[in-house]
């Protein structure tokens, strides 16, 4: 294949905490000819890098600009406290969901780059805001206070020291998958038929059509039309 004939690559960024792992499989599978080339960029990057052109599309938490951008919420994820295991929390099973007064009277971190959309954080407040999420959770191993994240990121930032529990009553994050509205190219609307778990075989999707099988049937020449004349008028006489 010609260099000039090599298509161009689909490049898909995603933040902490948001693994496009089935997503990119299946997309290997449907589009082996089309690369698809993953960045990671942090949160408060991500819009930005998408609206610069750095990437085709992006896997991020709302709420965003939508100006200018087209967005596809995906899913919810589930808000998580984490707090050192030999807290009292932890006596909590650990499936049950803690209330978000369980937490009124501890100190909770709220790092620069927390990707909750407050009104107000719960707990007391730190003295200081930590700069990142990893540096928080380095806090609550110290015993310094709590931190509310979604479960994404404390299973990233996973140290086992550490463990964490569901919350109610706080805001919850929601992932989704945004491009810019003028660049939808059919690789973009491709992707978002995955996403949406359409099928191969979806209407809506790019998929080249099946070509149906078209059956031809040979003509008889003159010798086979007398012939088979012949063949009737020999059957009528028996």
């Amino acid at each position: 294949m010609a260099g000039s004939d090599v298509p161009s690559p689909l490049r898909l960024a995603h933040v902490p905490g948001v693994s496009p792992g089935k997503w990119v499989r299946t997309w290997r599978e449907r589009q082996p000819e089309v690369e698809l080339v993953l960045l990671q960029v942090a949160a408060a990057e991500a819009e930005a890098l998408v609206r610069e052109r750095g990437a085709d599309a992006v896997l991020l938490r709302l709420p965003i600009d939508r100006t200018g951008l087209s967005a596809i919420p995906l899913y919810t994820e589930t808000t998580v406290v984490v707090f050192p295991k030999d807290h009292h929390l932890a006596a909590a099973d650990a499936d049950a969901e803690l209330a978000v007064e369980d937490i009124a009277d501890d100190v909770v971190l709220h790092p620069r780059d927390d990707v909750l959309d407050w009104d107000g954080p719960p707990g007391r407040p730190a003295v200081e805001r930590p700069a990142t999420t990893g540096d928080a959770v380095a806090l609550v191993a110290a015993g310094v206070g709590l931190l509310v994240v979604p479960q994404s990121l404390a299973r990233l930032h996973h140290r086992r020291d550490l463990t964490y529990r569901a919350v109610a009553g706080v805001p919850a994050s929601q992932v989704a998958l945004s491009w810019l509205a003028e660049e939808t190219t059919d690789d973009i609307e491709t992707f978002v038929g995955i996403v949406r778990g359409r099928t191969v075989n979806s209407s809506r999707g790019r998929q080249a059509p099946d070509r149906a099988v078209k059956v031809v049937r040979a003509r008889p020449n003159a010798d086979q039309r007398r012939g088979g004349r012949r063949a009737n008028t020999r059957r009528r006489r028996g």
